[in-house]
């Protein structure tokens, strides 16, 4: 006969709470399971698209979440749940009273429970939009940074810890390792990542056999690092004779003989798990003494399933540094697709539905019907949605932001250093709002034009640090940094820096506390950067990205740093406002206006693509009468304003950023062969596209801009030239529907001189000459 799995002393105390936390798991894995059930197999699907859903990798993180949930979470921690296991977050949130029932069944229905966790869309607003891979699990890091600088700056933040909830093939993502890298996570004690292990990636078992090169290389970069591999189940056979060798074993196994095993019936696995190396005849006679339903429960009782596991390593934690808990886990685990490497979207058939039911003790025809209201389960759920009731958030404050600073920039000057002066301008006129500022940069302060800035506002740290070269008459650029600095300098990742602006752009819907975040890079890393700022932006984040130096304009940097496509980015991102403009006043204004649209309910993110090009400021032509400037600064804003308007026209230039000089000539020259020209300075080429969609009924804006910049009664064929790829302008000879060319960059450039690489890629005045001519010939 054998001997009970586990006896008394070995299992431990099983208290009344444990078959509490034990039946809430269940009612987890039979919710979580059901709102996929229910929104593939169950709902009305009249297009006949697949609708999807991971109860695969569900299961694998109920017995991690339902610990975490019911037992660690306080209402000041916040939460990054992996993206497949959005229905065991919603399967939670019902049970705690925080989700309708009837949200139940609309897992990815228009109007319902979003595929992955949002903060803006799903009806219970998630702490973290989650789905793109990496960059939710990066998020509470960058959180983290963001409450920190809140709290030091203005004494309110909360606390709590930032728990990221990741799958193990979410680590192949380059961008946890650049975020775990960087210097400023190491002090960040409260960052918890539990790392969902079940050695499975969407196609297969992942070959890597152990956690050796994981754990190794999150305790080189400084993490706490606990690994939760086995259940107590498990651990008590170890202690047996034969123990050692059935340990050794399977650490030993490869994933995919490990996966496989949990497929077979007791019977194979006599044959399979010894194996024939050293130990399998002690393996064999430890098994002999387990029934058939003990060796079964055995070979799949991992540390990520056992609640009393992961309570252990959660009393671990140390809060001075970041922790990364290894739950190692079955992908599909209680299911009947459980390690099966296709299980990653399989879904359970009717008749499977039934049969899980049936084991979970529920009704499959009732899937939703809560706890008992006076069972012991129903009181715990109660009492944990108490606990993690969150007080609103205070409103945050109203900035005053100035619309304009006053001055008129005169003589030879750029856009890349109007921005720097601009930002220490407003510390003068709007000192409130400038306390507000909060700049980043991933190692290009100083040739970016922020030199000015950092020397006066310091570099944030959250203590003071010595400045061992504030002596040094050499030093131009002081690198102050301390708690009441608004400058934070990340490694050279762009993925970081937009991480991080991303967070900061939330801290006044989460913390009252508005900040008006400004991140600079180069622009031809924008591109790098696009896709974890644009997720940023669709999770709330509003933030001023800012790409200096940009374009061919960049002319002895060569094709490597030459950007090309990113003024159609500015025109195509969703949630955000981009601008290039060509003068330091264009600049100012379109910053400042930037900087009013942040930190509201209705408020957008923005793009400025900036240039080192030195540009004659007289050529702006700025109004000296009051009115006039106000009318060219709203222009300007709006996209775009006459910069040289003739009494009958004959053609339009309409030119973006530092192509001005060359379009001005162009129109000169044009003029004196009789051809009166207008230019039109193009700041905003999407708010020019919106305008244009309102005036056809298609985006609910307002067009008076086009009326303003492109009346009708003038109404002239049109060249469209700007540093960067011709159709972002080309849209704009359909505004009256007038023929056109349109210049612009479509090749990858090379080093030279700046009359070099414009003729080389057609943007040169002469070239304009000649669009022109053909034309109006």
């Amino acid at each position: 006969m054998s001997r009970p799995l586990l006896t008394e002393a070995e299992a431990g105390p099983r208290t009344a709470e444990d078959v509490v936390l034990l039946e809430i798991e269940q009612r987890v894995l039979w919710l979580a399971t059901s709102i996929v059930d229910h929104a593939n197999r169950l709902r009305p699907n009249p297009d006949g698209l697949k609708v999807g859903g991971h109860q695969a990798s569900s299961a694998s993180m109920v017995s991690i979440m339902t610990a975490l949930w019911f037992e660690q979470l306080t209402a000041e921690d916040r939460v990054s749940v992996k993206p497949h296991a959005s229905p065991v977050l919603h399967a939670i949130e019902y049970l705690i009273g925080q989700l309708d029932e009837s949200y139940l069944d609309t897992l990815r229905a228009f109007g319902g429970l979003q595929s992955y966790p949002s903060r803006l869309k799903d009806p219970v607003p998630a702490d973290y939009s989650t789905g793109s891979v990496g960059i939710g699990a990066t998020a509470p890091l960058w959180g983290a940074i963001a409450r920190r600088y809140v709290q030091s700056h203005f004494g309110s933040g909360g606390s709590g810890r930032q728990y990221s909830l990741v799958g193990d093939a979410e680590l192949d993502e380059g961008a946890c390792w650049e975020a775990i890298l960087d210097p400023m996570v190491a002090g960040l004690g409260e960052v918890v990542w539990i790392i969902d292990f079940n050695r499975q990636s969407l196609d297969r078992v992942t070959l890597t056999m152990g956690s050796d090169r994981i754990t190794g290389m999150f305790a080189a970069a400084g993490w706490q690092v606990l690994v939760v591999k086995y259940g107590r189940l498990l651990e008590s056979l170890f202690a047996r004779p034969g123990g050692n060798a059935f340990r050794t074993r399977i650490d030993t196994m490869s994933n995919g003989e490990y996966q496989r095993l949990l497929r077979h019936d007791a019977a194979r696995l006599r044959e399979l798990v010894p194996g024939d190396g050293p130990g399998s005849g002690e393996i064999g006679q430890l098994l002999d003494g387990l029934s058939d339903d003990e060796l079964r429960r055995a070979v799949r009782d991992l540390g990520g399933h056992d609640l009393q596991a992961l309570r252990d390593a959660f009393a671990q934690i140390d809060d001075a540094r970041p922790t990364v808990i290894l739950a190692y886990t079955v992908k599909g685990y209680g299911l009947p697709t459980e390690g099966h490497p296709q299980n990653h979207s399989s879904l359970l058939t009717g008749e499977q539905i039934d049969e899980l039911a049936a084991r979970l003790n529920v009704d499959a025809n009732t899937p939703w019907v809560p706890f008992a209201e006076d069972s012991a389960a129903a009181r715990l759920c109660r009492r944990v949605g108490e606990r993690l009731m969150r007080p609103d958030s205070p409103p945050a404050a109203e900035l005053e932001v100035p619309r304009d600073l006053g001055r008129t920039p005169s003589g030879i000057g750029n856009t890349q250093a109007a921005l720097g002066r601009t930002l220490v301008d407003l510390t003068r006129a709007a000192p409130a709002t400038a306390a507000r500022l909060v700049t980043v940069s991933p190692d290009v302060s100083s040739s970016t034009n922020l030199g000015g800035w950092l020397n006066k506002i310091g570099v944030w740290s959250e203590t003071e640090r010595e400045d061992w070269f504030a002596d040094d008459a050499d030093t131009i650029l002081h690198w102050r940094e301390r708690p009441d600095g608004q400058h934070i300098e990340l490694g050279i990742a762009e993925t970081n820096l937009v991480g991080l602006l991303g967070e900061l752009g939330t801290t006044w819907d989460r913390w009252g506390q508005p900040l008006l975040p400004i991140g600079v890079m180069y622009d031809p890393f924008v591109e790098r950067a696009l896709e974890p700022w644009s997720f940023g932006i669709y999770a709330g984040g509003q933030s001023i990205l800012v790409g200096t130096p940009s374009g061919v304009t960049l002319a002895p940097e060569g094709g490597a740093h030459q950007s090309i496509t990113t003024p159609s980015i500015g025109l195509e991102q969703p949630g955000c406002i981009s601008y290039e403009p060509a003068f330091a006043i264009d600049t100012e204004w379109c910053l400042l206006a930037a900087l009013g649209r942040i930190g509201r309910p209705d408020g957008s993110s923005a793009y400025l693509r900036l240039s080192t090009r030195p540009i004659d400021q007289s050529l702006a032509n700025v109004p000296a009468d009051p009115a006039a400037r106000e009318l060219r600064r709203r222009q300007v804003v709006a996209g775009g304003y006459p910069v040289l308007r003739t009494d009958r026209p004959t053609l339009m230039i309409a030119v973006a950023g530092a192509m001005v000089p060359e379009a001005i000539e162009a129109a000169n020259r044009l003029a004196a062969l009789d051809i009166a020209v207008d230019v039109v300075c193009v700041t905003s080429p999407g708010q020019l596209f919106r305008a244009l969609q309102s005036r056809r009924g298609l985006d609910p804006g307002n067009s008076w801009i086009l009326d303003s910049v492109f009346p009708a009664n003038r109404a002239v064929p049109m060249v469209t030239v700007l540093d960067g790829h011709p159709h972002t302008l080309s849209f704009l000879a359909g505004v009256n529907d007038v023929p056109g060319t349109h210049l612009g960059v479509t090749g990858f450039g090379q080093s030279g001189d700046l009359a070099s690489v414009y003729k080389y890629h057609g943007i040169d005045t002469e070239t304009i000459i000649g669009a022109a001519l053909d034309l109006v010939d």
